[in-house]
């Protein structure tokens, strides 16, 4: 009887330990399959338009926190220095919130200017003066007409929602600080 419970014993320990490694090889290979699975749910491939838009518009973030802060320094005229401050904040909060999605998104951003940018502030910052108030409010006039149309043509055609929204709540800034160029434009004027 000894015997027989010992040879039952044996048996059963070699049945389950086949049957046990299975099932540990197969929780740990599904592990790492689930989890790509999880990536790619979580990070869709963007579209191409979506894409530049997301660079087109961190470039142009940063070119406006450059030159604000080159206007936080040279302005002459304090309200030109506080609307640089203004393109400084909204700037910056805008661009960390588009880097955040651009990250979720797999969209690499430009990490510095591009030529063309570096070049317009480059020219900016040569000037003095009035003439320098003068150079950044109509920069900032020409600049921010042109962002407005890019993100209301954003919001209404860029195929990914999250970009889409982005573009959307980030709007109404870009259409105050227009505004507000235009009102220290027309200021000179009078």
């Amino acid at each position: 009887m000894k015997k027989l419970v010992i040879l039952s014993a044996t048996v059963l320990a070699v049945w389950m330990t086949p049957s046990c490694g299975n099932n540990a090889k197969n929780a740990q290979s599904e592990k790492p399959v689930d989890s790509a699975q999880d990536i790619n749910e979580t990070v869709k491939p963007v579209d191409e338009k979506s894409s530049q838009f997301a660079v087109d518009a961190a470039n142009g973030g940063m070119m406006e926190v450059a030159m604000g802060k080159l206007a936080q320094e040279k302005a002459q005229n304090e309200r030109v220095k506080a609307f640089g401050t203004m393109m400084v904040n909204d700037h910056s909060k805008a661009g960390d919130e588009l880097k955040a999605l651009a990250e979720k998104k797999g969209i690499t951003l430009p990490a510095e200017l591009s030529t063309e940018e570096k070049k317009h502030i480059d020219d900016l910052a040569k000037k003095t003066g009035k003439d320098f108030d003068k150079s950044y409010i109509d920069m900032m006039v020409d600049d921010h007409d042109k962002d407005v149309k890019e993100f209301e043509k954003a919001s209404d055609n860029v195929t990914d929602e999250d970009l889409k929204t982005w573009a959307r709540n980030t709007l109404p800034t870009l259409k105050a600080h227009q505004d507000s160029a235009k009102a220290i434009k027309d200021g000179w004027k009078k």
